[in-house]
Parts: structure tokens; C-alpha cells; sequence
């Protein structure tokens, strides 16, 4: 994934959790819809779209967090960790409140590693997720 090499002006850790995880999630959309394409070409955009679903919905990032949770580094689990515990003020009504907590914290750990510029961890960590998704379904 190409960064944009922005200069956010603080430190990702200066901002309210919710910040990074707002990133976090346009992120991790755009790399599952990229990999949804490349991976089915030719399917037309709803099926591309559901198939989207499974990845980016609560649930599906809630599981993902929570199995890839042993394999990250301190920082990061003190970055999920943050987004997870950070007051949300509305939980969509198809969403379990544990499951959106996490899936807010896997979000929020995707936009604090970007922040930092470190993309190749980012990256790696979308594919993993991307992965045990596809597999668990």
C-alpha cells in the first residue's frame, strides 16, 4: 500500500483514539475492495460489495483482531488496546457491542500504524486479517 507521506503535525498517540481508527477503517476498506477486484475479475458490484461485508463488518474485524492479537508487538497491542477502550457515543444497531469495541481498536491500530508511516506493517497485518477471514468464513 502507497502512503501519502502527510504530515499529521503530532504524534499519532496525542490524538483521541477515535482519530486513527477513522483512518483505520477507510484503510482496511480499500484494501479489501482492491483485493475483492483483483481476486474476482469480472464480478459485478453488488457481489463485490457483499462480499465486502463479511470483511469490514464488526464481526468480521472483531474475529480478526482477536486472532491476530498474540502477534503484535507491545506498541501495538497498547494502540488496539486504546481504540478498543475509547467511548464510542453509537454502535450500529446490527452490531454486537464487545465485537464493534474491537473491530473500533483493530481500526484504530491500522490508522496509528499508518500515522507513524509504517505501512509495511499495516499492509502486513490487512493481509493477515484479509486471510483469516477468507478462511473462517
Amino acid at each position: 500500500m502507497t502512503g501519502f507521506d502527510i504530515d499529521f503535525g503530532k504524534d499519532p498517540n496525542e490524538y483521541n483514539a477515535l482519530v486513527p481508527a477513522y483512518l483505520g477503517d477507510t484503510l482496511y476498506d480499500l484494501y479489501v475492495r482492491s483485493r475483492l477486484i483483483s481476486e474476482h475479475d469480472g464480478m459485478n458490484v453488488n457481489k463485490l460489495h457483499s462480499a465486502a461485508i463479511k470483511f469490514v463488518c464488526a464481526k468480521g474485524q472483531s474475529d480478526a483482531i482477536r486472532h491476530l492479537t498474540p502477534q503484535l508487538a507491545e506498541d501495538e497491542l497498547a494502540a488496539y488496546k486504546r481504540g478498543r477502550n475509547t467511548k464510542t457515543y453509537t454502535v450500529p444497531k446490527n452490531a454486537d457491542v464487545g465485537d464493534y469495541h474491537c473491530a473500533t481498536g483493530f481500526e484504530s491500530l491500522l490508522g496509528w500504524l499508518y500515522m507513524h508511516g509504517r505501512t509495511e506493517r499495516m499492509e502486513e497485518l490487512m493481509q493477515a486479517a484479509y486471510n483469516f477471514t477468507c478462511n473462517d468464513k
